[in-house]
């Protein structure tokens, strides 16, 4: 496989599409701000300097991007899909950043040149996830960071848990499969019969003192109806997906040349954050 290989052309058509539709407009400043802080709560910005260039690669709507930008000096966009043209538009406001429709394998900016990078919720929706991962540290300057978060094995979960989520994999297999036109309305209806009444009683079990952290969907009890449409769309819209455990990422990211590698203790999980090394140029 090369470089430029490593997609999966329909995987992107579906993801233009979905962020074509869920542009994030609808998504409240406060949310956003609340969301960006989760993924970024292990991100050294202190480390950065004001005129730091870095990527966020797989940008989608760029909705993180628009509360990175305003930390560095220039930030590249980066999504092989249509959604870069979603981004555009979002992030018209900000003159520091730049948009590129390109692959991981692709992207246009010479290798040891990057301050910093990100790429959330993008790899596991890839062929290859460990030369992905390879591909983004290969453009980062030596003792640059890392941000990636990658979709968990629920290693941290009840066996029980497990099984659920097979139960609902299977349903994703067969939802994804359709065209959009069944599919998005198919998953509109999985965020208000199961998001929806899953993340609220969460939360009312949460206010009165009833441990959460095995409850299925707990980690949107405080999140928007809007959010749970966007995900439910994103899990159950999309046939390439893949998990890892916390010992596996911790594997591929030492492989591809990070080190001082930490995981956030918090959801998502998980959000692991590491620095190229200087021996890995």
């Amino acid at each position: 496989m090369t470089q430029r290989e490593n997609v999966d052309g329909e995987v992107v058509a579906d993801f233009g599409a979905e962020w074509s539709r869920f542009d994030q407009r609808g998504l409240s400043e406060a949310e956003r701000k609340r969301i960006f802080d989760d993924y970024f709560a292990i991100f050294p910005w202190e480390r950065l300097t004001p005129d730091a260039v870095g990527f966020d690669l797989g940008c989608g709507s760029g909705r993180w991007a628009a509360l990175a930008a305003p930390y560095v000096g220039y930030l590249h966009c980066v999504d092989p899909s249509s959604a870069i043209e979603v981004a555009r538009k979002n992030l018209q406001h900000l003159p520091n950043c730049g948009f590129h429709c390109n692959s991981v394998g692709d992207m246009p900016f010479p290798d040891n040149s990057m301050d910093f990078g990100y790429s959330l919720g993008v790899l596991h929706h890839i062929p290859d996830t460990q030369q992905g991962l390879n591909d983004c540290v290969r453009k980062l300057k030596p003792g640059s960071p890392f941000l990636v978060y990658l979709y968990y094995a629920f290693d941290n979960q009840p066996i029980w848990y497990r099984w659920l989520w097979k139960i609902s994999d299977l349903g994703r297999w067969f939802i994804s499969k359709f065209p959009n036109g069944v599919k998005y309305p198919l998953s509109q209806l999985i965020a208000v019969f199961v998001y929806f009444p899953l993340a609220r009683t969460a939360r009312v079990l949460e206010k009165i003192s009833v441990p959460v952290h095995s409850w299925p969907l707990s980690s949107y009890r405080n999140k928007s109806f809007y959010t749970m449409r966007t995900d439910a769309l994103d899990r159950f819209g999309t046939k390439l997906e893949k998990r890892f455990t916390k010992l596996q990422i911790l594997t591929m990211m030492e492989y591809a040349g990070l080190e001082n590698i930490q995981f956030s203790p918090r959801m998502p999980f998980w959000c692991a954050m590491g620095y190229k090394s200087f021996r890995n140029m």
